[in-house]
């Protein structure tokens, strides 16, 4: 009796590691992937609680946005080297969580995105000259960048939903150069506005001296 009520207390106790093993729990934002002895499950597991082949290996991926910071050098359109500060804010596709991680692996955002980013932040700022990028052409990088990049992560399985450009940084000597120019051109312009001014002040009084005459 007593050995055969600790078989029935042993099996019991494995029915319960066994269910036990076959619930998995995804947390909100997140997605898991199904791993049975190497080969992946197409299917993701959502957010809640879900019931698996207790032998499988669940791997778990967020979905919620990240962010990826970069500072990189990349060529004008003149070839001068730029430095520029670049963040990007993306997300994984919930449905693409299983061909990412059979195709590429846990470690995607360095294996795809990063090499990525880089590649067409050098693309785009080949379209332009430094002294634009230092003066208007800003947030036309940056949308360029986004169209660019966007193109490549969404055949990846990855949202890109900003670019955000934080700052440009140019050769010491091409930055004084550009503002050396742009005062050049202040000045000239209130010159100018001084000029016409007294022309027509002197206009105002060749009138008001012919009516007193």
């Amino acid at each position: 009796g007593t050995l055969s009520l600790v078989g029935k207390t042993g099996i019991v106790a494995a029915l319960v590691l066994l269910m036990g093993s076959a619930v998995r729990v995804i947390g909100p934002g997140e997605v898991g992937v199904v791993d049975l002895f190497g080969k992946v499950y197409e299917r993701e597991l959502h957010s809640g609680v879900n019931l698996v082949n207790p032998l499988v290996n669940v791997h778990v991926f967020s979905i919620k946005t990240r962010e990826m910071q970069e500072t990189m050098n990349v060529p004008s359109k003149e070839g001068l080297q730029v430095d520029l500060d670049v963040s990007i804010l993306y997300k994984m596709k919930p449905d693409a969580a299983s061909e990412i991680f059979r195709t590429i692996g846990e470690d995607y955002a360095n294996i795809i995105i990063l090499p990525s980013f880089r590649s067409a932040a050098r693309s785009v700022s080949v379209l332009y000259d430094a002294s634009a990028l230092y003066t208007e052409s800003r947030e036309v990088l940056a949308k360029n960048l986004f169209d660019r990049l966007k193109e490549i992560l969404d055949e990846r399985g990855i949202i890109l939903e900003r670019v955000l450009l934080r700052s440009i940084r140019l050769p010491e000597t091409v930055t004084q150069a550009i503002e050396d120019k742009l005062k050049a051109e202040q000045e000239a312009q209130k010159m100018t506005f001084v000029l016409e001014r007294e022309r027509l002040e002197a206009e105002r009084r060749k009138v008001e001296a012919g009516g007193i005459k």
